[in-house]
């Protein structure tokens, strides 16, 4: 995908670039800037979106743990998602059945392969299939789309001796339907060049007042680039449930321009063709898509440290909590589960700034088992309100019986929980002690002096 493939470029730049943070920025900036200029996007777009990472690589702060470039590239992808369309996610699926789309789109824009393309994406996915050829103007079109409905196995209906694509529309609709297609897609004429929007939305809108579509799509060619705003204007104008494919997205530069001037619109891109091939489409989803130019198994690793950071930065919360307040059963529930995502106690304390250097006299306060979690959990949850908020309640033999019982264990394992408890509050009783360290960790965990 030319052009936008220096994005991934620009950022395998910044990771191997050294100096002072600020030079790095705007170096980055600018070969990101190029980058999507390169792949057509509007360049008043690549400004804001510019200058919204520069603000916000030069403001913001990483939490502990994380580079700033790293920062800088998790900046970039959550503006790039924007850009591209955010958190929107297609509805790939229909709602019901029988279900008939109708394609349209200006002719050389690869609609009628892009008719086979969406007909084997459906039989792949267990639907009977059926498409009718309602292209009476373009040459050939009845047969090309003949022959692809044999490749990938759909119902077909054409009539090669009318012209009139409303009524072929019409009459394939009620067939198909007849004879069991689940989902019908319906090619429509196109246009010779761009600028004939006019006529493609007049002929839309008679053939759709004949069958009813449940879903209308226009087929975009990705080198339309910046010109693609218009056209996906007007259609979003024209039909209240349309959704747009764009194709050809891995032959041209300016494959970055028409989908952001598609977003732009407020038009919804469903599908994106990434090739020439009968299998070459995939839903169009802005997160993978960005995660892909980005590299995505570097982000992915990048991102899930940057949650486990913040996750690391929840816990140094619940030890505030713990420092500050009463403990009891509710506070360890809330730092078991919180273990759940980032392993032992120990090893997490061992990542906040101050406690790591004190933890080895805390030794068996800092230990557990990831087996003993569920079953710590189920234990109580088979606690009352007042047993949650009153641990020493547990002394009672009695208490600790009925708990067992209700959570499926063992007594000697609810009196594990409840020494575990004990081990807890008194490491946290001598840390309130050490005056020095709680400061440390007002400055950089957010923990009371």
């Amino acid at each position: 995908m030319p052009g936008l493939d220096d994005i991934r470029s620009a950022v395998s730049k910044l990771l191997r670039r050294s100096g002072p943070y600020e030079k790095l920025v705007e170096e980055y900036v600018r070969d990101l800037q190029r980058a999507l200029i390169s792949a057509d996007v509007n360049v008043r777009l690549v400004f804001q979106l510019s200058k919204k990472i520069r603000e916000r690589a030069l403001k913001e702060h990483p939490p502990p743990g994380i580079s700033r470039k790293d920062w800088l590239v998790k900046i970039t992808y959550e503006e790039l998602v924007k850009l591209f369309g955010g958190e929107y996610e297609p509805e790939i699926k229909p709602p019901y059945t029988p279900y008939v789309i109708m394609m349209v789109g200006v002719q050389g824009s690869g609609k009628t392969t892009t008719v086979g393309k969406l007909a084997k994406y459906y039989r792949d996915m267990g639907y009977r299939v059926g498409v009718v050829a309602a292209d009476t103007y373009r040459p050939g079109a009845y047969d090309q789309l003949k022959q692809l409905a044999e490749r990938v196995g759909a119902m077909f209906y054409g009539d090669p001796k009318s012209k009139d694509a409303v009524g072929i529309a019409a009459r394939g609709v009620k067939e198909l339907r007849e004879r069991g297609a689940e989902i019908i897609i319906v090619d429509t004429a196109g246009r010779h060049g761009y600028g004939k929007e006019e006529d493609l939305l007049r002929e839309m809108k008679e053939i759709a007042d004949a069958i009813n579509p449940d879903e209308v799509i226009l087929v975009i060619d990705a080198a339309m680039g910046q010109k693609s705003f218009d056209l996906a204007k007007r259609f979003h104008e024209s039909t209240p449930i349309g959704y747009i494919i764009v194709t050809k997205m891995d032959g041209t530069a300016k494959g970055g321009g028409a989908l952001s001037a598609v977003v732009a619109t407020g038009a919804k891109i469903k599908f994106i063709g990434t090739g020439e091939g009968i299998e070459d489409i995939e839903p169009f989803r802005p997160k993978r898509f960005v995660g892909r130019l980005l590299g995505m198994g570097d982000l992915e690793s990048l991102l899930e440290r940057i949650e486990r950071v913040s996750s690391i930065q929840d816990f140094e919360k619940t030890v505030s909590e713990m420092l500050t307040g009463k403990i009891t059963f509710r506070t360890l529930y809330k730092q078991i589960e919180q273990m759940r995502k980032l392993g032992p106690f120990k090893k997490i304390l061992q990542m906040i700034p101050g406690i790591s250097t004190l933890i080895q006299s805390f030794d068996e306060a800092a230990k557990l088992g990831e087996e003993k979690v569920s079953k710590w959990i189920n234990i109580m949850n088979s606690m009352t309100y007042e047993e949650l908020d009153n641990p020493e309640l547990l002394e009672e033999k009695s208490r600790v019986r009925r708990i067992a019982v209700g959570a499926g264990v063992e007594v000697s394992e609810v009196r594990e929980l409840y020494s575990y408890y004990k081990n807890v509050k008194k490491m946290i009783r001598r840390l309130r002690k050490r005056k020095d360290l709680l400061e440390r960790l007002g400055k950089l965990g957010g923990l009371p002096t």
